[in-house]
């Protein structure tokens, strides 16, 4: 430094630091120099040095920033050039596997080594190993090490003194860190910087998900990221700095889970004189694998598994009560049992399940999976999706997603789930745009409440929904369905504008037979997610405390969205409700998704099965079947992308579904082609039939006349569609016949007159021969109106009677026909046809042979 003439500075570049006091008595510098840059990707430290130009950048290496220009400006680097900034990003992002390394890190390493950088030098230097005087300091580390276990974190820490700065502290405190095997460690080196001055090093690293090292050390002057983190400063004290830091650290350790927050509630149960076969077929319906067996008093005395069951059954006791088969030594725990307790129980017994117990009463369960699920969010508490980090909370991207007044109903509504002592998600459709980011607006909310040991007679939902109401007077409370959900609706022209938020208390469902209306039943929130019908689908947001924001995925709904496909929860989903077919479909164009292979699979086994067309012969064991599948239809039938949808259904065979005989053939699509341009043309503002309905009655048109009836009754379309298609055939047959007989204008709209606008475009697409005829006539002959009317009549002096009808066809006939042009004309074909007699001034009608459209007496 004393051989640099801080007067002679032009230019100075600041790397990797953006204060003052981390550049020591080389600060004095800044202020002498007219361009000062800097690089840093420390995106969280406060600069107060006065830069010219900043590159600041979420990367893992300030290296990959220098990189990236030089690639930038095609600068070519020496061997030794490119092997130094290897290292350089190699030592920063711990060889790509720290959490902060990017995409931009390993583009710019490949540049690197593209540049002749050597990956033999790298590993050389990388990890040279300890020198004489670190592996002493390790030795001393090693036997003065301070050790605690904190909410099953051990954090370690130690005060080393040396006679003066010791560089390689920080590859000292890596091999600490693998030996003892400690989850977080702050390493202290205290030394005298010279014979008036006392310096101290601490060099703090962590492996623990919500600690935060770069904040700890921040208020000391130091930084770095999350998990690695250094400070340098004075102090005559360095064992009070170090406890202090070390107090600091352990009030960051994350309180684990407790088994409040793990447990599955209400608990499924049954009585010890339950039969083997009554216990199995519970596990069957509700895919458990396991029960809890609880006396009268509802106090827990038995838990029986799947496999006793089953030895139980193979030995021919399916009549016998379980309680000779259940276990009875049953380890508990109690709602306030942390994460670790419940992992060291379970290893230790292996116990598969552990009952929640508070007052003697059952009120949750706690499985392997849910401690296995966990661990597993607790090691991984990011995903990437669609570019962007997705935490495991997601409350403040909700929040900015919303807006305010959509935002305050959700916390209004958590708020007042906690005061019921319940939980509350935000579940389906919402949550999945919002990791979609489409920007759509949102229209409803789908809340789910949970927690629910003993919920009313009305329902929680109806309970919830009924206190919203208080603050949103504006909305209306409808209350449906025998499980009693709940549904607060704003109208049109509301503040909030067209907008619902549905509420039910989360529940279980079972299908007794294919297509059955399901039965339902109180349940936890997994199980509500597991009875939806895709992954995609089944993610929800918790919106009360003390994990509001936290996404819970239980089934890789998350990875599902990132990899653009829909992906069914459970192989039989498509045979217990064949509308589930259709909504893949939706959501797959929709969403620009593919549907994922075993899916496919599903459904293509589902349709082979014919389970469906079983089914369509026994309407009466599945009432609801045809209005949920008439949705989907609609849903589908009236989006711009509905070709898009009909030929993903027809690859699938789903149409199917509709009759086994349906199919979407060259003739089919060309008819759906034609009657959708034509519906277009005759009836823009779809005042006499909506386009999907259009749509449909066409699809069901391309089977055979006798079909087409019945699958119109089939889904319960309106009254005017079933007819019209019944009637297709034969109205098409007359038609067709009708017009190869006539060829005047007058003649084919009388042919064409009596029939509705849907039926003569349906006609149109199926009979080519007549198209044209058709379109004549709707295009203008329909429009062609007679050259006088009733009121002209009377001023000639033609007397009121039922004679004007007969007048005026033959008038438009004439019209039609060309053979009267002006009103002119249209007086002379009067006087000719039905002249006048002037004594009674009455009149007879002319060429009594023929009637008004040409046609023979």
């Amino acid at each position: 430094r004393r051989s640099v003439n801080p007067e002679q500075i032009r230019s100075l570049t600041v790397v990797d630091a953006q204060r003052r006091d981390r550049l020591g008595k080389a600060a004095e510098w800044l202020d002498y120099p007219e361009a000062i840059l800097i690089y840093d990707h420390h995106l969280e430290a406060e600069r107060d040095i006065p830069a010219t130009k900043v590159w600041l950048e979420p990367v893992g290496a300030t290296t990959t920033l220098i990189a990236e220009q030089l690639q930038a400006q095609q600068v070519t680097l020496t061997p030794a050039e490119a092997t130094v900034m290897a290292l350089g990003i190699h030592v920063d992002t711990g060889s790509l596997t720290y959490d902060h390394t990017t995409v931009r890190d390993a583009a710019a390493l490949t540049w690197l080594i593209g540049q002749g950088a050597s990956p033999q030098v790298v590993s050389e230097y990388l990890d040279p190993g300890l020198s004489t005087q670190l592996q002493e300091l390790l030795t001393l580390a090693l036997e003065t090490l301070q050790t605690e276990t904190l909410q099953g974190v051990q954090i370690a820490s130690v005060l080393l003194r040396t006679d003066n700065y010791t560089p390689g502290m920080s590859h000292l405190a890596s091999h600490l860190m693998e030996l003892t095997e400690s989850d977080c460690l702050l390493l202290a080196n205290s030394f005298d910087a010279d014979e008036t001055e006392q310096r101290l090093t601490i060099i703090a690293r962590s492996q623990v998900e919500g600690v935060d090292l770069n904040s700890l050390l921040k208020p000391l002057g130091g930084g770095g990221h999350r998990r690695a983190a250094a400070v340098t400063l004075r102090t005559s004290e360095p064992a009070v700095i170090l406890e202090q830091l070390r107090q600091a650290l352990k009030a960051q350790i994350p309180k684990p889970p407790t088994a409040q927050e793990l447990m599955s509630s209400p608990v499924r149960t049954i009585r010890p004189d339950t039969t083997v076969d009554q216990a199995q077929r519970i596990l069957l319906r509700y895919g458990h694998s396991g029960l809890s067996v609880v006396n009268v008093q509802d106090q827990l005395v038995g838990i029986i598994s799947r496999r006793d069951l089953d030895i139980a059954l193979h030995h021919g006791f399916s009549h016998a009560p379980v309680k000779g088969y259940m276990k009875t030594a049953i380890k508990t725990i109690t709602p306030e049992t942390p994460l670790p307790e419940i992992e060291q129980l379970m290893v230790t017994y292996d116990i598969g399940r552990l009952p929640v117990l508070a007052q003697d009463q059952l009120v949750g369960i706690v499985t392997r999976t849910d401690v296995l699920r966990q661990l597993h969010q607790l090691k991984q508490p990011r995903a990437k999706s669609d570019g962007a980090v997705v935490r495991t909370s997601i409350r403040e991207r909700l929040q900015a997603a919303l807006p305010e007044a959509l935002w305050q109903i959700l916390t209004t509504a958590a708020s007042q789930a906690e005061q019921f002592g319940w939980q509350l998600y935000l579940v389906g459709g919402a949550v999945r745009d919002l990791l979609l980011a489409q920007g759509r607006p949102t229209l409803e909310f789908d809340l789910v409440v949970d927690g629910v040991n003993d919920p009313p007679l009305e329902g929680a939902g109806v309970k919830l929904a009924r206190s919203l109401l208080k603050d949103y007077p504006a909305a209306q409370l409808q209350v449906h369905g025998k499980f009693q959900t709940a549904a607060l609706q704003w109208s049109q022209d509301s503040s909030l504008g067209a907008f619902s938020v549905d509420i039910a208390t989360a529940r279980t469902e079972f299908y007794p037979y294919p297509a059955a209306n399901p039965e339902v039943e109180a349940s936890s929130i997994r199980q509500d997610l597991y009875r939806r019908d895709f992954t995609i689908n089944a993610l929800a947001v918790r919106l009360t405390r003390p994990k509001g924001g936290e996404l819970l995925d239980f089934f890789g709904g998350l990875v599902d969205l990132q990899h653009q496909q829909i992906r069914v929860l459970h192989p039989n989903s498509f045979i217990e409700d064949p509308t589930r077919i259709f909504r893949a479909v939706r959501f797959a164009v929709r969403l620009g998704f593919e549907i994922e292979p075993a899916t496919k699979d599903y459904i293509h086994h589902a349709i082979d099965s014919g389970v469906y067309y079983r089914i369509q012969g026994q309407n009466n064991k599945a009432p609801a079947l045809q209005s949920r599948l008439k949705n989907e239809l609609k849903y589908i039938l009236r989006t711009s992308s509905w070709q898009a949808a009909l030929e993903l259904l027809a690859s699938l065979g789903a149409l199917q579904c509709l009759h086994p005989s349906l199919s979407l053939s060259k003739s089919c699509r060309q008819q759906l082609r034609l009657v959708d341009r034509w519906r277009d043309q005759f009836d823009p503002q779809a005042t006499l039939i909506s386009p999907w309905e259009m749509r449909l009655e066409t699809l069901i048109a391309c089977l055979a006349p006798i079909q087409r009836g019945d699958v119109a009754q089939y889904l319960h379309l309106p009254t005017d569609s079933i007819q019209r298609l019944q009637h297709l055939g034969q109205t098409q047959a007359e038609i067709v016949q009708g017009l190869e007989a006539v060829a005047l204008p007058s003649q084919i709209t009388h042919q064409l007159s009596p029939q509705d606008l849907p039926t003569l475009i349906l006609i149109a697409a199926h009979a080519p021969r007549v198209r044209s005829a058709i379109w004549r006539y709707l295009t203008h002959w329909a429009q062609v109106k007679p050259l006088l009317n009733g009121g002209d009549l009377k001023r000639l002096g033609y007397p009121p009677g039922r004679g004007y009808k007969q007048i005026l066809e033959s008038l438009l006939a004439a019209t039609l026909d060309g053979q009267i042009r002006d009103r002119t004309q249209a007086e002379q074909f009067l006087a000719e046809h039905y002249p006048l007699t002037s004594n009674t001034q009455t009149y007879r009608p002319g060429s009594p042979d023929k009637d008004p459209h040409g046609n023979q007496g």
